[in-house]
């Protein structure tokens, strides 16, 4: 797979520490520039930023996708399996509480990834997937 462009995303966050402490010990991304109001993390070579700004879970929809209700607001990385298999282990180890546990979506059908949800201490919704062939990313 060839290099995407990175990404950036802004998101609200009702305590640095904690976020802090999820994306940085957590999570394993290392953070970046930070000020009194935000702080940057590398979320796996793109950057996001947490800004103090209140709950980041206060958009309750869900859409049904292949019998799971997935929250609507969410983002995400897509991941190597032995990568993604990895996270799995280092959440369960720590207790981390999984919105949506992990498991196959698309059970082979185009587009079969392995995927899992989980919500940072501001209730932010993040998505980690993976896929044993990356041409599946964006099948039909």
């Amino acid at each position: 797979m060839t290099t995407p462009p990175r990404f950036h995303l802004a998101f609200p966050v009702r305590d640095l520490s904690q976020a802090r402490a999820f994306y940085g010990t957590l999570l394993g991304c290392p953070e970046g520039r930070s000020a009194a109001e935000w702080v940057d993390f590398d979320f796996f070579g793109h950057q996001i930023v947490a800004h103090l700004g209140g709950d980041g879970g206060s958009d309750k929809a869900h859409n049904w996708v292949d019998g799971e209700k997935v929250p609507v607001r969410h983002f995400g990385v897509i991941l190597s399996l032995p990568e993604w298999h990895q996270l799995v282990e280092k959440l369960r180890k720590s207790g981390t509480r999984f919105e949506i546990e992990p498991t196959i979506r698309f059970k082979g059908r185009p587009g079969e990834q392995a995927t899992f949800f989980v919500a940072d201490p501001s209730g932010n919704v993040l998505e980690f997937k993976a896929f044993a062939d990356e041409r599946q990313i964006f099948a039909r």
